[in-house]
């Protein structure tokens, strides 16, 4: 391979344009013509010596620079992605990847998550043209913001969205009901795809991208020349199902989910381990989530199974979730503008949160330009990312300040000192929240003095490093008041308890819904509901994590202006918590459980299952995955 390293200062400056939240965009490119575009053209006489030279004519030729890799293979010029289709580490160790790349490597080769060089700006006539499209044609003006059509081609990625969302219930994929008119509170239904919780509409996009990039690379190809994917996950509870529904049966894939054994819910249980495709592979660990989590990042950082195998992550460190999840932002603040037939509503997100992916892709989504008054942040008596919006502090035990000793206990649980807190929301029984990172770095980055972009890059890259190093070694770190300041820009906190999740739980299912206000139809255009459960004799039946949001909404209605609104997230369908909707329910008129239970969970918990026990040691898992994956691999399962 030859390859030319140009790297001079005219590589390394590009104007900083503004930071605040009107300004969208993370950094503007100059006018100018870049070093980029200026490398392409210094390429064409690298290729002319190399071709007169002994350079085999084979290998590909690379001019690398820092706003991006321009490249012959074969001599055929590629060309450039925009800032935001090309990708780098939070950590600072990997740069110029493209989607393709950071979706098949999860995580980077130093520990960090991928995040786009910039985030991008919206059209100028978004508002407009984009009113009335349908969730996928938002999901493919979003996604081809992120994504070079010189790696998906535009009727490739419109396939890859259709198919991801032929699955889902609900004719608008995640529509949105209004639970209180009076004060403008509504619920955004996230769990109309086939596991029923909000991880579908990103996981069923993601399996199809692995099929994608899967079947062009091994076009041709047969036996052990086969470029196959060896997918590791962790879930609280709803990813796994949703990771094994999107990649069962898919050729070169082999998927492994870990779950805490006897800590996620019989429902979440049996969906998971009642797939017998011999491509999935159920692993129960005895610990927590946060051991699961540990044991898939020491995977990807292992030498040893990376020498053999292709490591694949499904967990939202992956970005092509995040990416997934902005589209619902949009969708609903378009279905809110139709049904209130105001053109810009003042609209709150509440997001119950555990591992901060969803409620990060609604901060890409106010960042790109998408109106939001505050991204508010539901957390149960887990409540680490609370006490770092109260304090400034990151710690899994609380040190500073009363906020961060957990409250008072008619306010919400105190934190654990132990660590994990088992809560009816396990969901969001997680102790570091992974995707914080990726936030992280983008506050490090706004809130730089320094002026020339990659600079600025590379030392928001060292600050998280360090501040995860602190993490590690100390068990917490705090950041300074204007870091702190400028993620109060844009989010808010709620630390929701047990108690006041079954009292919401009550209190929501004891009002009647406004009828005509809900939208929920039937993606076969039937009139049965989308998804049945949900409802009973006009009440709402909220899940407990739902449950989290709500009450945080509540709380932000009390303190915000009368005439904005609120939109809560619902993540995951009652049925899959039975045992906290009972409680919250037993003593309610005319409930009762069965009569709401969709017909596709009936009997799920007698049939046939397949998983396999393991202690919290990653070395463990390793032998498990190299031994089960052989076994698939020979047909011997």
């Amino acid at each position: 391979m030859f390859t030319a390293m140009l790297m001079g200062e005219e590589a390394l400056h590009s104007k900083s344009a503004r930071l605040g939240k009107s300004g969208s965009n993370v950094n503007a490119r100059s006018s100018t013509p870049t070093f980029f575009e200026t490398a392409q053209q210094q390429l064409k006489g690298f290729v002319k010596d190399a071709k007169s030279s002994n350079t085999p004519s084979d290998h590909p030729t690379h001019v690398l620079c820092s706003s991006g890799i321009v490249h012959y293979n074969n001599w055929h010029l590629m060309t450039p992605h925009s800032a935001s289709q090309r990708y780098l580490s939070t950590r600072g160790g990997s740069y110029d990847l493209s989607f393709e790349d950071v979706v098949l490597k999860g995580l980077a080769n130093d520990g960090g998550l991928f995040i786009p060089e910039e985030i991008p700006s919206l059209p100028s006539d978004w508002q407009s043209v984009w009113r009335e499209y349908s969730f996928q044609e938002l999901a493919f003006e979003i996604f081809s913001l992120y994504i070079s059509s010189e790696e998906i081609p535009a009727a490739d990625l419109k396939d890859i969205i259709r198919r991801s969302y032929d699955t889902f219930r609900a004719k608008d994929i995640s529509p949105i009901i209004t639970l209180d008119e009076s004060k403008n509170l509504h619920l955004l239904e996230l769990f109309h795809g086939p596991t029923f919780a909000f991880k579908d509409v990103a996981l069923q996009f993601l399996g199809n991208l692995f099929e994608y990039f899967l079947l062009r690379r091994n076009e041709g190809k047969e036996g052990t020349n086969r470029e196959h994917l060896t997918v590791i996950g962790a879930t609280s509870g709803d990813t796994g199902s949703a990771a094994i529904y999107g990649l069962r049966g898919k050729k070169d894939v082999s998927v492994f989910i870990m779950h805490p054994k006897g800590k996620v819910s019989p429902i979440q249980e049996a969906q998971m381990t009642t797939v017998l495709d011999a491509n999935v592979h159920n692993l129960a660990v005895e610990g927590t989530f946060d051991d699961c989590q540990d044991i898939v990042k020491a995977l990807f950082a292992d030498p040893e199974i990376n020498k053999t195998h292709r490591l694949a992550a499904v967990n939202s460190i992956n970005w092509a979730r995040i990416l997934a999840q902005i589209t619902y932002y949009f969708h609903s603040y378009f279905a809110l503008c139709r049904q209130t037939k105001e053109s810009n509503p003042t609209i709150r997100f509440v997001v119950p949160t555990g591992n901060f992916g969803d409620i990060l892709a609604g901060y890409f989504a106010t960042r790109m330009g998408l109106p939001s008054d505050k991204l508010v942040i539901a957390t149960n008596e887990n409540d680490i990312l609370h006490r770092f919006w109260k304090t400034g502090y990151y710690e899994k035990k609380p040190v500073h300040g009363v906020e961060a000793e957990g409250g008072f206990a008619e306010d919400g649980a105190k934190a654990h000192p132990s660590g994990v807190r088992e809560t009816l929301a396990p969901a969001m029984d997680i102790l570091v929240s992974s995707n914080f990172e990726r936030l992280l770095w983008f506050l490090a980055y706004r809130t730089s003095k320094t002026e020339e972009t990659n600079r600025r890059r590379m030392e928001a890259g060292d600050k998280v490093q360090s501040w995860l190093n602190q993490l590690k070694s100390e068990g917490g770190f705090g950041v300074d008041k204007e870091l702190l300041a400028a993620a109060k820009e844009d989010f808010e906190s709620e630390r929701v308890s047990d108690k006041q999740t079954i009292q919401t739980i009550k209190d929501t299912y004891a009002q009647t819904l406004p009828s005509s206000k809900q939208s929920n139809g039937n993606a076969n255009g039937s009139s049965k509901p989308a998804t049945t459960g949900t409802e009973h004799e006009g009440h709402y039946i909220l899940d407990p994590h739902s449950a989290i949001g709500i009450a945080a909404s509540l709380r932000s209605i009390s303190k915000a202006p009368a005439s904005t609104h609120h939109i809560s997230l619902a993540t995951a369908h009652p049925a899959k918590f039975s045992h906290a909707v009972e409680l919250a329910l037993k003593d309610a008129p005319g409930f009762s459980f069965e009569t709401v239970l969709p017909e596709q969970f009936v009997g799920l918990e007698q049939m046939e299952k397949r998983v396999t026990g393991c202690k919290a040691e990653w070395k463990d898992v390793r032998e498990i995955v190299v031994r089960e994956v052989e076994e698939e691999l020979k047909g011997e399962r």
